[in-house]
């Protein structure tokens, strides 16, 4: 395990059996806005409320047919430091299908893809902070890193924050399963508490009889007990 340079704010371990870790954490130090720090903002892309659809939250509704796999409700609530709710935020998820297989171009892995399911999905969230998606279980799924190397169940979550520039992209684990001590993208968060905080929670409350299964999952963008961020989308 290496030490990258880091801030206060800025994971700095790389977990070497990562083998692509190394080229996706900061080398530099970070630099200070000068001028006007908010005239960063007017580059960032704005969202309105119209723009997003009730049914962009239900992947298993946004085709003609239903997609195969484990219906599944992921839900909870946007926090910050202080443990307030974020309101009106942007959430964004992406997934592979229950057959651990992404609707993409680069994704060759020999898994059928399923029709009715493209495994995207946005809301916002309401006035205490909470958003919720109805989708598939992903299932897992082989990557190069090493022999019989398999990617646990997670789900892409990306959001916005208070400003484009406090932007979180992580990922969300199911509890349970046997692939997370062995995936080296999760332990490179090297705390234990933290790593914890990336699993979700199953919760009989949110499931729907003979519908699907229900999971919590609260997000903190910032602070002592913030959600680290996806090591795969750190630049």
């Amino acid at each position: 395990m290496t030490d990258a340079v880091v801030d206060e704010w800025t994971p700095g371990r790389v977990v070497d059996p990562y083998r692509s870790g190394a080229l996706r954490v900061p080398t530099r130090a970070p630099l200070a806005v000068g001028g006007d720090p908010e005239a960063v903002e007017l580059y960032g892309p704005v969202f309105g409320v119209t723009e997003v659809a009730p049914l962009d939250a239900d992947l298993t509704r946004q085709h003609v047919g239903e997609p195969h796999g484990e219906r599944i409700t992921v839900s909870g609530r946007v926090l910050d430091r202080a443990g307030r709710p974020v309101r009106g935020q942007l959430v964004e998820i992406w997934q592979a299908n229950a057959s651990g297989r992404y609707a993409h171009q680069r994704d060759q892995h020999p898994a059928p893809l399923d029709p009715n399911f493209t495994g995207t999905g946005r809301c916002l969230t309401d006035a205490e902070g909470r958003y919720a998606f109805t989708t598939i279980r992903p299932g897992a799924y082989p990557w190069g890193n090493h022999e019989n190397a398999w990617r646990p169940a997670h789900i892409h979550f990306s959001l916005f924050g208070r400003a484009f520039t406090q932007r979180l992209v992580t990922q969300m684990y199911f509890p349970g399963d046997p692939l997370l001590a062995y995936d080296p993208i999760l332990h490179t968060v090297t705390d234990a508490a933290a790593r914890g905080r990336l699993v979700a929670a199953y919760d009989p409350e949110l499931s729907v009889q003979d519908r699907l299964l229900g999971y919590h999952w609260d997000i903190v963008l910032d602070g002592p007990a913030a959600t680290l961020p996806d090591p795969e989308a750190t630049p």
